[in-house]
């Protein structure tokens, strides 16, 4: 299955599944007990859903540095991590939320 985010202002956004919800779970929008197959980010709601994302990215790059480091002080391999990380992920949906926000549109996604 795939998501696919739409919007007045920007083409759309395809994401697989399981990277459509992780994006939709960081900025609220989905969750197990309540899964997300249709919505609707409101301009308003775009500030807080940027900076999410951006915590998130940068969470996971702390995370990562944090899991090489103590690799190399056990003497251990460099831990593997995903091929595209998700500052790759969002980019794009970064992008659409910032253009959205500029022309105060809405973005909505489906299944």
């Amino acid at each position: 299955m795939l998501y696919k985010f739409k919007s007045k202002v920007t083409g759309d956004v395809i994401m697989l599944q399981a990277n459509g919800q992780r994006l939709l779970e960081i900025i609220g929008k989905h969750s197990a007990s309540e899964p997300s197959i249709k919505g609707i980010l409101l301009p308003e709601q775009m500030p807080g859903a940027l900076e999410a994302l951006k915590n998130a990215v940068l969470l996971e790059e702390a995370q990562q540095k944090e899991a090489i480091a103590q690799a190399l002080a056990d003497k251990l391999p460099a831990p593997r991590f995903e091929a595209i990380s998700l500052r790759q992920r969002t980019l794009p949906f970064i992008d659409m939320i910032d253009q959205c926000l500029k022309a105060k549109e809405a973005i909505t996604w489906g299944v």
